[in-house]
């Protein structure tokens, strides 16, 4: 059974449940619905990108803690917030936790090899990684866990769990083993357009269900987190090499990255989503939304 709507949650259920006329009013309301969920469903990201520049822009400098330590105990904070008030599962957020930490490891080896820095000073931290970075991984992995609540998800053709699950190792393995062994992500592409190129999901934003090609969907969401990693180079949170004698955009090769640990994060959070990953065929179905 699902838990009991939060009250955060009974303002979206309000809304979903309202009648609003005619065909064209519909649109429009599905439309700004769409968009407003989106925004919820990026509570935790937003939340974390907010506190970014507003710390860059405002942290005072004699502030008796780094500000870099400043934003991991607000990270815990929002993490404990969401959970306190039922806008994650304990499910989701044991997902979210080992993304986390999966980041943070990938984040030790980056750092150690030169790929970005963290220019500021902090005392919560491990080697040079301040621990605030893994919950920019870990807003990724809440998106998709509350995106896939909020729209009901449900999918078509989704490959077999344990090829998504072999990829997304490989997808991991990849990002070290290119310092050393050839880099395989053309590969790593075309064999996620192989086995997915099928995969639509279906998504229901206010009552009609709608899809659209997973793929597709990915590359959306891969598009904007390039776009908030701009945001977060921009507020001296971290930067890559050419970013250090002044700011620049990130360079746009990093959205194929981003695409790939996507994907990562998506086959992480589809193992708790596991009863949603429905077959051709399968009647439309209400998923209890939990408030969330």
């Amino acid at each position: 059974m699902s838990s009991p709507p939060s009250r955060f949650g009974w303002v979206r259920l309000r809304l979903e449940a309202a009648s609003v006329g005619s065909r064209p009013r519909r649109l429009l309301f599905e439309f700004l619905l769409f968009g407003l969920k989106q925004g919820w469903a990026c509570l935790f990201g937003g939340a974390m990108l907010a506190l970014l520049l507003a710390t860059h822009l405002f942290y005072p400098p004699g502030a008796p803690i780094a500000r870099y330590d400043f934003l991991t105990l607000c990270g815990l904070a929002i993490q404990a917030a969401m959970l306190a008030f039922r806008l994650e599962s304990w499910g989701e957020a044991r997902v979210i936790l080992a993304f986390h930490l999966a980041g943070t490891v990938m984040e030790l080896f980056k750092t150690a090899h030169g790929s970005w820095l963290y220019p500021e000073p902090a005392l919560l931290k491990i080697g040079a990684v301040p621990l605030f970075s893994g919950f920019m991984y870990a807003a990724v992995g809440s998106y998709i866990a509350r995106i896939w609540r909020i729209f009901h998800f449900r999918f078509d053709h989704y490959p077999p769990q344990w090829t998504a699950a072999v990829l997304a190792a490989v997808i991991y393995v990849n990002f070290f083993a290119h310092h050393w062994l050839p880099d395989i992500r053309i590969g790593l592409f075309a064999v996620t357009a192989a086995l997915f190129w099928r995969t639509r999901v279906r998504f229901t934003a206010y009552r009609q269900e709608r899809s659209m090609p997973l793929l597709l969907g990915w590359a959306l969401v891969a598009l904007f987190i390039w776009f908030a990693e701009n945001i977060g180079t921009f507020s001296n949170a971290w930067l890559y090499p050419q970013q250090r004698s002044g700011w620049s955009m990130v360079s746009p090769a990093k959205f194929g990255s981003w695409y790939l640990l996507m994907i990562l994060s998506f086959v992480l959070v589809s193992s708790v989503q596991r009863k949603r990953l429905t077959l051709p065929g399968t009647p439309a179905r209400n998923y209890p939304s939990g408030g969330r």
